[in-house]
């Protein structure tokens, strides 16, 4: 069965953006940036991944799934596919036909557990907070990129999770000198 990988930036208090839904007090350089673009190449969007030289493989994630927010940063920068490499879904009620290339799905949580039960490599969940939170109950893999930031506000990593004490355990740590930790949990079984 498929992982569904929670692979995401988070401040020391727990944010994965400020309150406007902006991200760029993570650190985008530094020696943490080799292991983003040779292990995590998959998570990259298709441009970003062109801009630094990362091959995507497919090893690692073949299938996204993000919120419409989260899309939307793409959108906005004029790119309908910005994870062209991966099959791609938006979580989101809108009425209109996605772009080509794209599934837009009203029920993530059934979606993902459909896609959990196809052979393949892990669905990357991509953000936002509200997605993370109502798929908590499917989310096998957390892997976050801890930054050394305190945001003191904004998007949490989960927001409006069912409360359910969800365990998991703790798999590595994995300190650079950027102060960019990159902690992995499986959950407890």
């Amino acid at each position: 069965m498929r992982e569904l990988v929670y692979y995401v930036a988070t401040s020391i208090d727990g944010y994965i953006a400020a309150p406007d839904g902006t991200y760029d007090a993570f650190p985008i350089v530094g020696d943490h940036m080799d292991v983003q673009i040779g292990e995590f190449a998959d998570a990259l969007p298709a441009h970003a991944a062109a801009a630094l030289g990362a091959e995507p493989t497919g090893d690692r994630f073949d299938t996204i799934i993000q919120g419409w927010n989260s899309y939307r940063v793409a959108l906005d920068a004029g790119i309908e596919r910005p994870y062209a490499h991966l099959r791609e879904y938006v979580a989101t009620t809108r009425q209109d036909a996605a772009p080509d290339g794209i599934t837009y799905t009203a029920d993530a949580l059934a979606t993902v557990r459909e896609l959990k039960q196809e052979d393949g490599a892990g669905i990357y969940l991509c953000g936002g907070g509200r997605l993370a939170g109502s798929l908590l109950p499917e989310i096998d893999r957390l892997i976050l990129k801890r930054s050394p930031v305190v945001f003191g506000a904004g998007i949490p990593l989960f927001v409006d999770a069912p409360y359910s004490a969800t365990a998991f355990r703790l798999e590595s740590t994995r300190s650079f000198d950027s102060g960019v930790q990159i902690v992995e949990y499986v959950r407890a079984t």
